[in-house]
């Protein structure tokens, strides 16, 4: 069940950052000792460091692997090379750099350590079912690299370099959303938080809007490229 709605966790993890970011804001209770516009860039890198660990993932790994299906699991082979040699799980790592950034822009210190608890409970049960999955599929096969291979925490000492090379075609198709995603996160938290505090917009940081503007035409440009690559994909099947 929680592997069916994992992407759950994240639109609950905004919905109530926001709140608190807002009652944050309203009591001038925010915990950070540089400028807020340089605290924001830094969440902002936290949340692009996990994108790019997702887009780094997707790229390198072939088809029917490291996917988004929810319905059932599927796995036609084990990952074993690239980042997948350093760390069982660097999709649900993205997630948590993702999700913690977004969590860092409360400001709020509480909620950013109730977010790591929540985010540990939570995914732990998702990866452990994932696990079950796997060793029953393939057996010795993935429990010899499960072994020796941690599950959270990269060992970068264990690297072995890619066994595919990297598609951008297929980060476009998967995961063009989530940058996309971040830059308009951003931008609501600190729309919403000035207008709770000044009861206006007239106070607000432009280049958040700018970057926002910028991402959905890039979404828009990629969205015409995923569509233009599947009808390609139809015409090359049609011919065979």
């Amino acid at each position: 069940m929680l592997f069916k709605y994992r992407g759950v966790l994240p639109v609950i993890i905004i919905l109530a950052g926001l709140a608190v970011y807002v009652h944050t804001k309203i009591s001038g209770n925010e915990v950070t000792y540089i400028s807020e516009q340089y605290y924001e860039f830094i969440c902002l890198g936290v949340a692009l460091l996990g994108g790019f660990i997702r887009a780094y993932t997707v790229g390198h790994t072939p088809l029917n692997t490291s996917g988004r299906n929810v319905d059932a699991q599927v796995a036609d082979t084990v990952n074993t090379n690239g980042i997948y040699s350093i760390v069982r799980h660097p999709l649900y790592v993205g997630n948590f750099f993702c999700s913690l950034g977004i969590a860092m822009l409360t400001q709020n210190l509480w909620f950013i350590l109730f977010f790591v608890m929540l985010y540990w409970v939570y995914y732990e049960r998702i990866m452990f079912a994932e696990e079950q999955f796997l060793t029953k599929k393939f057996g010795a096969r993935y429990t010899d690299w499960a072994s020796v291979t941690p599950a959270f925490i990269f060992n970068f000492r264990l690297w072995r370099k890619p066994q595919w090379p990297f598609k951008i075609i297929k980060v476009i198709r998967g995961e063009k959303n989530i940058f996309f995603y971040i830059f308009l996160i951003i931008f609501i938290f600190t729309t919403t938080g000035e207008y709770a505090v000044n009861g206006n917009l007239q106070s607000i940081r432009p280049y958040w809007a700018i970057a926002c503007l910028c991402w959905v035409a890039i979404y828009i440009i990629l969205k015409i490229l995923k569509d233009y690559t599947h009808v390609l994909n139809d015409k090359v099947v049609n011919k065979v």
